[in-house]
């Protein structure tokens, strides 16, 4: 069975900096040696709404990006986190103050893979959700590979960060459902043009649900590796509640229900059954 991630560690993480960027939050914590163990596709929870509040469960947020090294400040690691505020728990957490300090667990969940030889990848967020990619693209690019990006939302104002997500890659492209910004429509119908003319050999891609399935659905017509960082509700983000389940195909075949939080967020595309629509899948073992 699946356990937490064994280099977690729980501390009291103090805000850095909180800055408006769009849509979103771009925070920065001071983590002590927990940057150190951080991998591109972790997430850490944290306890929202303080001592006296009502929201019990922690709320799971995607490492953007970790930085491990002496800093004026003493700090020996930091950890940047985007923030949608869009509940009590996410809006509580992006009105911290600098020098406020929250109870943060991580890193928890797996990891991206990272190819042993340069490859042509292909980066793929939605919304918010690019998040850990950009920390990807970075690692990627140092390792000789070449990277390119496709970051979509439903508008202009929800694409995080497009320019800083440029440095790190050697093409980016932008949609938007509206039209208000790049190419009209969804990122998945940017990629088939993309990967032939890209030659990409792998695609990485973090976001909505749907929009993962749609990409695997292009994965498997080219034939391509797809690590999807899968988004699912983590009420716990230890593998304790059962929340985040989804349908997962084993090495042998059978289906079984697996937690994001322990056996991800990061999956094997093509592992995942992505039709499920929050069901059970028939067959699945122990249904």
């Amino acid at each position: 069975m699946s356990s937490i991630n064994p280099r977690a560690v729980q501390i009291e993480a103090e805000v850095v900096s909180n800055k408006k960027v769009g849509a979103y939050h771009h925070m920065v914590f001071s983590v002590e040696g927990m940057a150190a163990s951080a991998r591109p596709g972790n997430f850490v929870a944290i306890s929202v709404g303080g001592e006296s509040t009502g929201l019990v469960l922690r709320r799971a947020f995607a490492i953007y990006r970790a930085t491990d090294k002496s800093l004026p400040a003493g700090s020996n690691g930091l950890i940047e986190l985007v923030i949608a505020p869009h509940g009590q728990g996410s809006t509580w957490l992006a009105s911290r103050q600098v020098h406020e300090k929250v109870n943060m667990v991580g890193p928890l969940g797996t990891s991206f893979g990272i190819p042993t030889e340069p490859v042509r990848a292909l980066l793929v967020g939605g919304g918010y959700g690019s998040a850990p990619l950009f920390g990807l693209a970075e690692l990627l690019k140092s390792r000789g590979c070449r990277v390119d990006m496709v970051l979509g939302a439903s508008s202009a104002g929800k694409i995080y960060a497009p320019l800083e997500g440029k440095r790190s890659v050697s093409s980016m492209t932008i949609t938007t459902d509206d039209g208000s910004a790049g190419l009209q429509g969804r990122v998945s119908d940017a990629l088939p043009q993309l990967i032939e003319e890209n030659e990409s050999e792998i695609i990485y891609s973090c976001g909505p649900m749907a929009m993962l399935q749609a990409i695997q659905a292009i994965a498997d017509k080219y034939n391509l590796l797809h690590q999807a960082s899968v988004e699912e509700s983590m009420a716990c983000g230890i593998g304790v509640c059962m929340t985040c389940v989804v349908p997962l195909r084993g090495s042998d075949g059978v289906v079984r229900m697996s937690r994001t939080c322990i056996d991800g967020p990061v999956m094997d595309g093509s592992n995942v059954i992505w039709d499920s629509q929050r069901r059970i899948p028939e067959g699945t073992w122990g249904a």
